[in-house]
């Protein structure tokens, strides 16, 4: 089964650009790659959704990439202002979105059911969610934390829906923008992948999570997480902005 690599260009870049120089380096890389192996995921902002989606429905890109949305509204329709509904994503090209990034859990405020919402939301406009979880400190105590967020995350959804999701295991302590980052390891990461499939497992009947691997993924540790059998891909936040970096990524697939 193929790797998925969720590129999630946060609140970058400044311009559209610098935009393009980066999706002309993913496009030289795949003019060239003899095995193509990824499932890959750009995430831009909301402002360069629509001009990533002309591209990508008007090159060869589109045939190696899909288009994906970094957050959506709690509903359809209503007045929520500054919200993209799924409908406007879906009517853009669309494909994927972030549904609870650790960014949005910890400096935004957004609560455990607030995700549930979104991802409600997500699921009504048949866009596949990237459902981030993750604890913020590793203590004695992360399982059940992971287990109670996980529970509020997925609450009163089936288990048809919960398998449409992608789940990104984002250790907040390991993201090396909090300023106390300490790099995780494939072991670490095995634990918490265990904890997240046997819930689910007993919760939802799931047997095969697609999980992915979202704390601070570079080229240096790219491979280590992309081989584990027990992952389905990474969720890469800033490594996905630096040109040859990222394309370094894709090679490790």
């Amino acid at each position: 089964m193929k790797k998925y690599i969720i590129a999630n260009w946060k609140m970058n870049p400044d311009s559209w650009a610098e935009a393009e120089q980066i999706l002309d380096s993913i496009s030289e890389y795949f003019r060239t790659a003899s095995d193509q192996e990824q499932s890959l995921v750009v995430c831009p902002p909301f402002v360069f959704v629509e001009e990533v989606s002309k591209l990508l429905q008007t090159s060869s890109l589109g045939q190696h990439v899909e288009l994906g949305a970094q957050d959506i509204a709690l509903t359809d329709q209503g007045s929520l202002t500054g919200e993209i509904s799924g409908t406007m994503l879906t009517k853009l090209g669309t494909r994927y979105v972030i549904i609870g990034h650790s960014e949005r859990r910890w400096k935004l405020g957004e609560g455990n059911e607030v995700v549930n919402q979104k991802l409600k939301a997500a699921l009504q406009s048949e866009l596949v969610p990237i459902v981030c979880v993750g604890e913020r400190e590793r203590d004695e105590n992360y399982k059940e934390f992971l287990k109670q967020q996980i529970e509020a995350t997925f609450a009163d959804l089936s288990a048809d829906d919960v398998a449409k999701c992608l789940v990104a295991y984002e250790p907040v302590w390991a993201i090396s923008s909090n300023p106390n980052a300490q790099p995780d390891t494939p072991e670490s990461t095995l634990e918490s992948v265990a904890v997240i499939k046997d819930f689910l497992n007993t919760k939802h009947k799931i047997q095969d999570t697609r999980i992915l691997y979202g704390g601070s993924v570079k080229a240096q540790n790219a491979k280590d997480f992309l081989s584990l059998d027990e992952l389905s891909g990474v969720l890469v936040g800033g490594a996905s902005l630096r040109k040859e970096e990222f394309v370094q990524i894709l090679k490790q697939v």
